[in-house]
């Protein structure tokens, strides 16, 4: 799914309008009727409604879905300045909805008197992608005193005073929403951490924009849909052997750090891989071996390892509980000059790498590396805020010819080509040490069976989460192991294949 800039958004409705045709009253008829039907869905237990409006087309909506809210028999305040000037279709809303007796429009400066109890849905729809300051004055009061409250909260398209495109100032005045309604897009503001966290949970509605003008407008943003899963994943085939899906070793551990070889190694064994070794110090034979009887083992060194074999035929994955010893550095970075075929890199060998930016240059065109916030500052310097990072990463992906994945709570996949792809999939359950490494096990396994880069990193990133989910579901997000998440790749897999015969 295409992520646009408020822009793109805007343009797409004129396109619409233009080209369906469709009237922007009806354009905006037809997002507000959306609401309400996720509302009337996922609302059953409300009866009190209190919608807040401002003077543009983000208030037009609100009007538009309060009369309706009131027609289907809900109780509906709507708290607006009277004497605004309206944009033309919020006032027509507006002077629609005072026709209706049953609805009480008040003024932004009663809400102080009204009494809003624990039942009553907060509604904002003052401020919508348009916004190009921060709020300020009475808006921002009346956003931090609705922030106070513990009522259940929606913002309609987007969060007032949220920019859509970029990071806001650190003391705005943004409403908080338990959930947004966003019409046909998401917004990269929702997906980075200083921003989507007032966001909530983003539900997507379908408004039926023209899907001409969707197809046709280039962007560099991507969310990754089960659409695009869909079109990835490939079933295994009837008539295969395990030579047809490739051979892995995965590369890591050290004498305290064999567990992180172990889930990487489990992980990719689970991930469908054809032959899978560990390449590991002694000191961790027993435990790999007994923990993972169909992984083959090659010794590396005693308590750490302090040679690489080379093997042409093979996808490595090399840096989980690697360590930096002084000779597994050296033995690292040897490997990593003479090897040219693409790889994944992980853990502790970003942060040997990272100890020299000449290092980042020897790095093989197409490999794919996987840091979080901290690895990637060692590799690439500091940034402001999550926005300057991808930034930042789209550069050093086109300049060093790599994949990069920013693992995050939207973890973001970066291609060479400038190209960023958001995962949606996931929980804070994977915040444990351990993930990573498994992570690192699927894309591994995923490259192997002749997915390419971009695929392997993609659907990588997209199958951990979602396995991850599956575990929350069982365990819980606090009880949750990176153990239990592989323990769910089988559901995950179960899940692809009806998908895909489905789709047939």
């Amino acid at each position: 799914m295409k992520i646009f800039t408020a822009e793109q958004i805007r343009n797409c409705d004129e396109y619409t309008i233009k080209n369906e045709p469709i009237s922007s009253g009806q354009l905006m008829e037809r997002a507000a009727q959306a609401c309400v039907d996720w509302i009337f869905e996922n609302c059953k237990n409300h009866r009190n409604f209190a919608v807040f409006c401002g003077k543009g087309n983000n208030g037009g909506d609100g009007f538009a879905i309060a009369r309706m809210l009131h027609l289907k028999g809900f109780d509906v305040d709507v708290f607006t300045s009277t004497k605004a000037k309206f944009s033309a279709d919020a006032g027509n809303n507006f002077r629609e909805l005072k026709e209706f007796s049953g609805v009480s429009v008040k003024e932004f400066k009663e809400v102080k008197e009204y009494r809003i109890d624990n039942r009553t849905v907060i509604i904002d729809a003052l401020s919508g992608t348009r916004l190009s300051k921060n709020i300020e004055g009475e808006f921002k009061e009346l956003i931090d005193f609705l922030n106070l409250k513990n009522n259940l909260k929606i913002s309609i398209d987007i969060p007032s005073g949220l920019f859509a495109d970029t990071v806001s100032s650190e003391n705005a005045a943004i409403f908080k929403a338990d959930f947004t309604l966003s019409f046909q897009f998401w917004k990269k503001a929702f997906l980075h951490p200083e921003t989507g966290k007032y966001a909530g949970k983003v539900k997507v509605l379908d408004i039926e924009l023209h899907q001409e003008y969707i197809t046709e407008t280039k962007t560099e943003d991507f969310v990754i849909n089960e659409d695009k899963i869909k079109d990835l994943f490939r079933p295994r085939n009837e008539f295969s052997h395990k030579g047809t899906y490739g051979k892995v070793i995965i590369a890591g551990g050290s004498y305290g750090k064999i567990g992180a070889a172990v889930l990487s190694t489990k992980s990719a064994l689970k991930s469908g891989t054809g032959l899978t070794f560990t390449l590991a110090p002694k000191c961790g034979y027993e435990v790999l071996q007994t923990s993972n009887p169909e992984a083959m083992f090659i010794e590396g060194g005693n308590d750490f390892i302090d040679h690489f074999e080379k093997d042409d035929n093979a996808v490595y994955g090399i840096g989980p509980g690697l360590g930096t010893n002084e000779k597994t550095v050296k033995s690292f970075l040897t490997f990593l000059k003479n090897h040219s075929k693409p790889l994944i890199l992980d853990a502790d060998a970003l942060n040997i790498i990272s100890q020299d930016s000449k290092n980042l240059k020897i790095i093989p065109e197409n490999s794919i590396i996987t840091p979080h916030p901290k690895e990637f500052e060692r590799l690439f310097g500091t940034t402001e805020n999550s926005f300057e990072r991808v930034k930042l990463a789209k550069n050093k992906a086109k300049e060093l010819g790599i994949y990069i994945v920013l693992k995050d709570h939207h973890t973001q996949i970066v291609t060479p080509e400038g190209d960023v792809f958001y995962n949606i999939t996931g929980n804070s359950g994977l915040a444990k040490g351990g993930s990573g490494d498994i992570l690192t096990g699927i894309i591994t396994s995923f490259l192997a069976q002749n997915y390419s880069e971009k695929e392997a990193a993609i659907l990588g990133v997209w199958f951990h989460g979602r396995a991850a989910e599956f575990a929350s579901e069982k365990h819980s997000k606090e009880s949750m192991l990176p153990t239990d998440v592989i323990e769910e790749f089988g559901t995950v897999f179960k899940e692809l294949n009806a998908k895909v015969e489905r789709a047939l």
